[in-house]
């Protein structure tokens, strides 16, 4: 297994506090890795280390498989994308002069890449206008051109996708699937948007108050999960007395007022159906579901409170 991203037991401390502790995190090559956790967890923290934006207070880290040192960064950085929190950009320029200026400090000379990055992020019509001039969305797209116009090996991108409107994230999440498939790059993507990273991730890192509590493929995380029959009714206690005494059930769950989680496969949900309408109970809708990227997320959360209340 090849692994484009290692650390060990990498830690920061601001003013003697450690907000990033003991963090080991393995990004394989050609993947894309979700970095998930609440904000203030550490997610941008780490990411600035790895592009040296910072150093760490202790630990190691790899990349390409080689340490991460100031002899050694310059070589590193340049086989890099990234775009740390909100991207800056000279704002009287256009996107194509902003671009012009990153290529030409990156040492990269590829005039054609310009026009092509552009079209890939759906900047278009915008020749004569000013950065300044643009809109949260369109300065975050220019922001991912501007990390992956020199086709770099791995791209660090920390919530790329904050201000786009939903036809815009749909674009970028294809684009990053189409740049991790078709040009072998490896993605490290923060985002607090669960359900984009559930649909394009293939291993995720969770990050809670500075230590990595949780790195799991998506394929292991799923098979984890647990499938259920989600049955949403405005007559809650009368049900769940038919789910417990006529159909004798106990492994189901209250969520709210409407809606009770059945995690027992032993009756078919044709018979629950069937059974709640001879006992005159109006089912308002029953389907089966499984646990999303967002629940087991929240359910690490919830462990987590729970293990430092002990």
């Amino acid at each position: 297994m090849v692994y484009i991203i290692k650390t060990n037991n990498v830690t920061k401390c601001f003013q003697g506090k450690e907000v990033v502790s003991n963090i080991n995190m393995n990004v394989k090559k050609g993947e894309i890795y979700g970095f998930l956790g609440p904000n203030g967890s550490g997610k941008t923290t780490l990411m600035k280390m790895l592009t040296n934006l910072i150093k760490p207070t202790a630990g190691e880290i790899e990349i390409f498989g080689q340490p991460l040192t100031p002899s050694s960064s310059y070589d590193v950085l340049g086989r890099i994308g990234s775009m740390i929190e909100y991207p800056i950009f000279y704002e009287k320029f256009t996107a194509k002069e902003n671009l012009e200026l990153h290529c030409e400090y990156m040492g990269y000379h590829n005039k054609k890449a310009i026009n092509e990055v552009l079209e890939m992020v759906h900047l278009i019509n915008i020749e004569n206008k000013p950065v300044e001039n643009f809109s949260l969305g369109m300065k975050q797209r220019l922001g991912i051109a501007r990390a992956i116009i020199t086709r770099p090996e791995l791209l660090i991108l920390d919530e790329p996708i904050n201000g786009l409107d939903p036809i815009g994230i749909r674009e970028i999440r294809n684009l990053f699937k189409l740049l991790c498939k078709e040009y072998d790059i490896t993605m490290l993507i923060s985002s607090h948007i669960l359900a984009e990273i559930e649909q394009m991730a293939d291993t995720i890192g969770v990050i809670n108050k500075g230590k990595l509590i949780e790195e799991v493929s998506m394929e292991e995380m799923r098979e984890k999960n647990t499938e259920y029959m989600e049955l949403v009714t405005s007559n809650l206690t009368r049900a769940c007395f038919i789910l417990e005494n006529r159909l004798h059930l106990r492994n189901f769950k209250i969520i709210d007022q409407k809606i009770i989680r059945i995690f027992e496969q032993s009756v078919s949900q044709l018979e629950i159906s069937k059974t709640m309408i001879l006992n005159d109970i109006e089912i308002e809708s029953m389907s089966k579901k499984i646990t999303s990227l967002e629940e087991y997320f929240m359910g690490l959360m919830d462990k987590e409170k729970q293990d430092q209340v002990r």
